[in-house]
């Protein structure tokens, strides 16, 4: 019978999670009983891993540390992947921001795959192979809540020569143990909590509008989107909120899930291209596309379609948490903090940059085709020039 009932999906979660203000510690146990030999993965900074480290040792962890102190390139990856295939480890734990925990997954997925360099793996400026061997178990702990990359089975890595961000991507690249504790993130700065934020908004934003939606990740969304608008406006209202914390670091947790399952859309294919262009922040990047991407799919869509009907209700949850529409968002953004945009070198750039995004992995799940030029408009609409 045809026509009928529900249409079939699948779904990749993260196995294990525990959600919750002082979980990291009391995770200890757990993250201890993947073995001994651990390779820890934090940001510049080793302070705000040192409680957990200290706990890993009192429990009998062999803990070898790693920092990571920009968002992860090709070149920074490959030395770490030599450091930790000396430790010869039982299993990687990764606390900090996205670029942290792509780090750790990235070599999670490699430290097994000793005949194997990254290109091997990596997408679109590699040969995107599979992985030969399983990863290593992977513990991802977040300390701020915007990329979701603890529920994720994918890490991004810069490769600068190619002025591109691009995928190690492998279902079997989820963590292990997912440990979101929202204490981790109590003090973060605004303009981070902003742009981090901005991102976690559009990584359950575009799901939700996502040709490859399902009712799974609808649902998810749907809770999530308001949530995570009223959060983000809390925090930038007023002193730091335990409560609006708990919230955004949920939202980034469900968003993703939500970009897992059900994929991205042309945010997303524009900040991969335009982040490996600029060096940008990528959550501030997305934050400046999301209004005019948004604005860009009703355009394109016919009228009352049910993704003009979704925007339309996106729309509406924007005036009730900011009190602006989604063409106001940009304004509101910019009003709290996000920073203007860089200039971008080259005659044609935003056509080139364009053009290339056009082809990206995101764009196949965005709701209506883009055209170049549309993207272009896009671009130019949030200060690109």
């Amino acid at each position: 019978m045809t026509g009928v009932g529900l249409p079939p999906f699948g779904l990749v979660l993260p196995p294990r999670t525990r959600f919750g203000r002082a979980e990291v510690l009391a995770a200890v146990p757990e993250i201890v009983g993947f073995g001994r030999r651990i390779v820890l993965v934090h940001g510049r900074s080793p302070a705000r891993a040192a409680p957990l480290i200290d706990a890993l040792h009192e429990a009998g962890a062999l803990v070898s540390s790693l920092s990571c102190p920009n968002e992860p390139t090709l070149e920074i990856l490959t030395p770490a992947l030599n450091t930790a295939r000396a430790q010869r480890p039982d299993s990687i734990v990764a606390i900090g921001g996205g670029a942290v925990l792509d780090l750790g997954k990235a070599l999670a997925a490699l430290v097994p795959a000793t005949d194997s360099t990254p290109l091997d793996h990596l997408e679109v400026v590699g040969a995107g192979r599979p992985l030969p061997a399983d990863p290593l178990p992977l513990v991802a702990i977040p300390t701020t809540a915007g990329t979701g990359a603890e529920a994720t089975r994918n890490a991004v890595i810069g490769v600068p020569e190619h002025r591109r961000k691009v995928s190690l991507r492998d279902d079997r690249m989820m963590a292990r143990l997912a440990v979101i504790d929202p204490s981790l993130c109590d003090g973060t700065p605004r303009g981070v909590t902003l742009a981090s934020g901005l991102d976690a908004i559009t990584q359950v934003i575009e799901p939700y509008l996502s040709a490859r939606a399902t009712p799974f990740t609808d649902a998810l969304c749907r809770d999530a989107i308001p949530r995570g608008l009223g959060a983000l406006a809390t925090l930038m209202t007023g002193p730091d909120d335990p409560a609006a914390r708990d919230a955004l670091s949920y939202v980034s947790y469900v968003s993703g899930i939500a970009l897992t399952n059900a994929g991205l859309g042309a945010v997303h294919g524009l900040a991969g291209v335009l982040g490996g262009e600029t060096g940008e922040a990528h959550g501030a990047i997305c934050g400046r596309l999301l209004p005019h991407v948004l604005l860009a799919n009703r355009a394109a869509c016919a009228p009352g379609s049910q993704t003009v009907a979704r925007i339309d209700r996106i729309d509406a949850w924007c005036q009730a948490a900011l009190g602006c529409d989604l063409a106001g968002l940009g304004d509101w953004a910019a009003a709290n903090g996000l920073p203007a945009p860089a200039a971008l070198a080259g005659a044609g750039a935003l056509m080139r940059i364009a053009e290339a995004s056009a082809i990206s992995s995101s764009m196949k799940a965005n709701p209506v085709p883009l055209s170049p030029e549309a993207l272009a408009d896009v671009l130019s609409a949030a200060g690109w020039t």
